[in-house]
């Protein structure tokens, strides 16, 4: 198995590469990233040298390179996550993420269509997604796999976008595809404008924490280690054409997930329990910005038993003792053009 993992050096990315790499040393691993802001060779420094890996700097967008590494590394199966991710720039600059996600997803797809020239044995295109697509919820229901589209910002329009040709790359011509839509993921490597290590890192400094709106927005949150091993399951095991959603079981509104986070940083820097509540700064609401997100996900428990192994708490200290174990890295990455993008936002 030659097998593509895009935008492996980003947060969820890295992740996934880390455990194919040490599951699987039959497969070779080859991690395609452009190394743009939130990619970052630190995040997988510990397998650079590993037999079955090897790492490609290169643009998901360019049909001629692509063409060039499917070619080269006689390409078996894609896992497919490069992506512009934040909403917050999407709102600021929505082209980039149309050429990325859409663009870029409709080259690889066309790549992979040529190369394996309808030999469609022992191949597979996993596309990784986002809830986003599914729009909002009010403060009841889910969302379930074949919930309706209803995109509200150019990112999930974009992730929106990139499902559909996904599908019809698949109906149209037969390509062999999966899907999978996931909950707000946390953990390690998580490039701080993310609300968690944003929030810890400002803590740390005794800097404001920009909360949106009244921080009522409630969102679903999944450890990104329990997601690579659900990735893991659906490539091996998931039904071609399916789509699976993939979450936590986590419901928090943001303003006591914010609140829990302080709690947490505040004890293990030694400080008074919620001190930190006084950095709490309310700011104007996010343009467009849905109230809530909640996975069902009962179909890939059921048919393909994968199930979250930790609870949020257990996991978010888990995290929070990274971030305050690796300040190097995080100092490493929130200084330079971060900064700049830090005083647009938040500034």
């Amino acid at each position: 198995m030659n097998l593509l993992v895009t935008g492996g050096a980003g947060f969820i990315g890295s992740h996934v590469v880390k455990h194919l790499v040490a599951k699987y040393p039959e497969y070779n691993i080859i991690n395609l990233d452009l190394l743009t802001y939130a990619g970052n060779l630190e995040n997988i420094g510990s397998i650079k040298d590993k037999e079955n890996y090897s790492f490609v700097k290169a643009d998901i967008r360019d049909l001629k390179e692509m063409r060039k590494l499917f070619a080269d590394h006689k390409i078996d199966g894609v896992i497919h996550l490069a992506a512009e991710s934040h909403v917050d720039r999407s709102i600021s600059d929505p082209l980039v993420f149309i050429t990325t996600n859409v663009i870029g997803t409709a080259t690889l797809l066309q790549v992979a269509k040529e190369q394996w020239k309808d030999n469609y044995d022992n191949k597979l295109f996993y596309h990784v997604s986002t809830d986003e697509v599914y729009g909002t919820l009010g403060d009841e229901g889910f969302f379930y796999e074949d919930t309706a589209y209803d995109p509200r910002s150019p990112y999930s329009a974009s992730k929106a976008s990139s499902d559909h040709l996904v599908r019809a790359f698949h109906h149209t011509y037969g390509l062999p595809v999966v899907l999978s839509n996931c909950s707000n993921n946390y953990g390690p490597y998580q490039f701080p404008e993310k609300l968690i290590p944003l929030f810890i890192n400002n803590i740390v400094h005794k800097k404001a924490l920009p909360v949106y709106g009244q921080g009522i927005n409630v969102r679903d949150w999944l450890y990104v280690k329990d997601h690579a091993r659900a990735i893991d399951t659906i490539f091996h095991k998931g039904k071609k054409g399916e789509t699976y959603n993939i979450g936590g079981h986590n419901e928090w509104k943001n303003i006591d997930l914010i609140k829990l986070l302080i709690k947490l940083t505040d004890q293990k820097l030694g400080r008074a329990a919620g001190s930190s509540d006084e950095l709490i700064t309310y700011v104007k609401d996010r343009a467009g910005h849905d109230l809530r997100y909640a996975i069902d996900a009962t179909k890939i428990k059921d048919e393909l038993d994968w199930e979250p192994s930790l609870q949020f708490e257990e996991g978010l200290s888990l995290t929070i003792d990274w971030y305050l174990e690796n300040k190097d890295w995080l100092d490493s990455v929130t200084s330079g053009e971060y900064q700049k993008y830090y005083q647009k936002h938040y500034g």
